[in-house]
């Protein structure tokens, strides 16, 4: 089973870019199953049923998200009623949308889990007691299972990748927006990866115009983010899993442009 992870999509201008290179590239590489992170995908970030649509029609099959998925609250009734958008599983009380699911492709099923973390974050339950609760609640004859961690830490994703080693196909890192050069399958194998990176714009700093970045960190007033312009890149990884056993074999990072 080839699967497709895509880092933080951020725009229109990154729904854009998919909407053009992404189906070429899953027939290319050959990939089965294709999941994004689309919690910037709305403008200004956040994510709307339109935004998660065209994401959808470019050839994503299932969406994760992050700290920004409730940016936009006209999206609350959506993520309660798709099975296919999730959020982080470990936020605080009873919020909208659900915290894992289930991709059936007919010939095999995976599960995904959606994680925020604790450093640098904000408050959210233990990431570690809520993933092995998730865990014992699966169907144990689905034996692929992927994790997405939206956290911010280097150091709380290596732990997160460790402490499910063996138990899970994949771990991999979004929300810093940088792809890290760190990608490897793990001795109990388990596919790591601390960042996805983005599909936004090259000249950008994390898909944010520079100008209005510069702007926030050398003026203390607010400032309104735009997306960067000009060339766009596609950030990711792909994972080849072995679905009669849920080990990973191997994982490479994507970059397209």
């Amino acid at each position: 089973m080839i699967v497709l992870f895509l880092g933080d999509v951020v725009g229109q201008g990154g729904c854009d870019k998919l909407l053009r290179v992404l189906p070429g590239y899953k027939k290319l590489k050959g990939v089965d199953v294709c999941i994004v992170n689309g919690e910037n995908s709305a403008p200004g970030n956040g994510i709307t049923k339109q935004s998660a649509e065209e994401l959808f029609t470019a050839g994503a099959d299932f969406i994760t998200t992050g700290n920004h998925v409730y940016k936009k609250d006209k999206v609350y009734d959506y993520l309660d009623s798709t099975a296919f958008v999730i959020r982080p599983a470990n936020f605080y009380g009873n919020c909208p949308g659900k915290g894992y699911g289930v991709i059936d492709k007919g010939r095999f099923r995976l599960n995904v889990i959606n994680l925020t973390g604790q450093t640098f974050m904000e408050p959210c339950e233990n990431p570690f007691l809520a993933v092995d609760r998730i865990l014992e609640k699966l169907d144990p004859r689905i034996k692929t299972t992927i994790v997405d961690f939206h956290a911010e830490a280097t150091s709380e994703k290596k732990a997160m990748g460790f402490y499910l080693d063996g138990r899970v196909s994949a771990v991999i890192g979004t929300h810093t927006h940088v792809l890290t050069a760190d990608a490897r399958v793990l001795p109990g194998g388990t596919a790591y990866l601390t960042d996805a990176g983005m599909t936004g714009a090259v000249d950008s700093v994390i898909g944010v115009d520079p100008a209005d970045t510069l702007k926030k960190m050398t003026v203390s007033m607010p400032v309104r983010f735009n997306e960067g312009k000009g060339a766009f890149e596609v950030n990711g990884c792909l994972v080849d899993i072995d679905e009669n056993t849920g080990r990973a074999r191997s994982i490479e990072t994507v970059q397209i442009s």
